[in-house]
């Protein structure tokens, strides 16, 4: 007569319990990473959206210069760009802050054209920090540098990178280099 086993034996579970432990032990590691790369990605990608907004913001403020615009549908202000380079532009959003042919250094500058908050409106610092994002310095006129950072890892001031607006006409706004150490 034939024996029909129905089930595993207790050794056979307890091995494969001690090859989950191993396996767990090695995969936990790798998922903290995996959350520390998704911030290195966010940033970068806040990096890339604010470089295409520096260049469509001072093509949009070259092209408008001194020019006379209409009112903007989203706020019913009037944008301009004086000759000196400084005013207003308008996006969907509302109006975006300009100095020097380029977007100013604070959040109705440069972070509002970047679109690094999700829908309609000037993003303030409250809105910037629920998307995950937080600024350090800026203010607006020439030369001003704002460091944006991703919050969440183990120091948001080295998971950023700057934007530095122009000192004089005929100088470029520069984006800075990404640095992911306290991602």
């Amino acid at each position: 007569m034939r024996r029909i086993h129905q089930g595993f034996t207790m050794i056979e579970l307890i091995v494969v319990i001690i090859i989950l432990g191993i396996l767990a032990a090695v995969a936990l590691p790798r998922f903290t990473n995996l959350q520390r790369d998704a911030r290195a990605a966010k940033l970068s990608a806040a990096r890339g959206a604010v470089a295409s907004a520096l260049a469509q913001m001072h093509g949009a403020s070259v092209a408008r210069q001194g020019q006379v615009q209409p009112a903007c549908p989203a706020n019913g202000v009037v944008p301009n760009i004086n000759a000196a380079g400084n005013g207003t532009l308008c996006t969907q959003n509302g109006t975006i802050n300009v100095t020097l042919l380029y977007p100013s250094a604070d959040l109705a500058g440069i972070i509002a054209s970047a679109g690094l908050i999700q829908g309609i409106g000037l993003p303030t610092a409250a809105t910037l920090n629920a998307e995950g994002y937080g600024l350090i310095g800026g203010g607006g006129g020439g030369g001003a540098v704002l460091t944006i950072s991703v919050l969440g890892g183990a120091a948001s001031a080295t998971c950023s990178f700057t934007y530095t607006a122009p000192t004089a006409l005929g100088i470029s706004a520069a984006v800075g280099a990404v640095n992911t150490l306290g991602c």
